[in-house]
């Protein structure tokens, strides 16, 4: 299997991941209505695992534990809040019926920058070993599923139709594609490093900031138990993924 060829069939199949939300038609309304919100906690456990776990120790090997390093998770942190504000401030100026939740941008842009970065990295390893680059792409894979189970959920809960979510979930998994492609084009050329904490930044703002808020109280005021669990959930397989992977 060439490299070329082991990057673009890993990485469709990758950006077909991206549709695992599809399971969740099979699942009556009113049962799927009470299901959001604990794939929103889902999606939050992971989103901020994915950033402890994977792409902040990733950024020190690359870049050094310095201070650009963390000055570049911030301005990712920060760049998301004023994305954030920015779209809440077109969204009121809309009328109600086309209001939809800023957070699914939020999300979109996101997890394709986190795709573009995957497809970047793991298509660089394919280029080295396509038997290495199937071990990541494997591993990153196994932490997509309970990721893209929750961006769907927050699509979905945000205000999103299915088919929306679905359209739009697949268009930015396919940026896995893209890095893939990129690093095959370029896999001598320019550091595109800064990348990894920039988007770290990215997923602990909207698993904190944005998330984290949609669950931790059930709708009786009283502590969401259940979303608690589920956050824990998303966070431990990523934990586990990181642990069974090795470094």
């Amino acid at each position: 299997m060439t490299p070329l060829f082991a990057i673009i069939t890993f990485g469709i199949i990758m950006a077909l991941i991206s549709q695992v939300g599809i399971v969740t038609l099979a699942i009556p309304e009113r049962r799927l209505m009470h299901l959001l919100p604990l794939l929103v906690a889902l999606a939050s456990g992971s989103l901020i695992g994915g950033a402890l776990f994977h792409m902040i120790p990733e950024a020190v090997d690359s870049m050094g534990n310095h201070l650009p390093l963390y000055l570049w998770i911030a301005a990712g942190f920060i760049t998301f809040l004023v994305l954030e504000q920015l779209l809440m401030w077109h969204h009121c100026h809309k009328a109600p019926s086309e209001h939809t939740r800023p957070i699914g941008y939020l999300i979109l842009v996101a997890d394709g920058l986190h795709n573009l970065i995957g497809g970047i990295a793991i298509g660089a390893l394919f280029i080295a070993d396509v038997g290495l680059g199937i071990t990541a792409w494997t591993a990153a894979a196994v932490h997509e599923v309970p990721q893209e189970l929750g961006d769907f959920g927050v699509l979905v809960h945000g205000g999103w139709s299915v088919r929306r979510a679905l359209i739009y979930n697949l268009i930015s998994g396919l940026t896995f594609v893209v890095g893939g492609l990129v690093a095959y084009r370029i896999s001598a050329g320019a550091s595109v490093d800064f990348l990894v904490p920039f988007a770290a930044g990215n997923f602990l703002y909207i698993g904190a900031a944005d998330l984290i808020p949609e669950f931790k109280e059930a709708h009786d005021g009283r502590p969401n138990i259940a979303g608690t669990l589920a956050w824990v959930l998303g966070f431990g397989i990523v934990l586990i993924v990181k642990i069974a992977a090795g470094h």
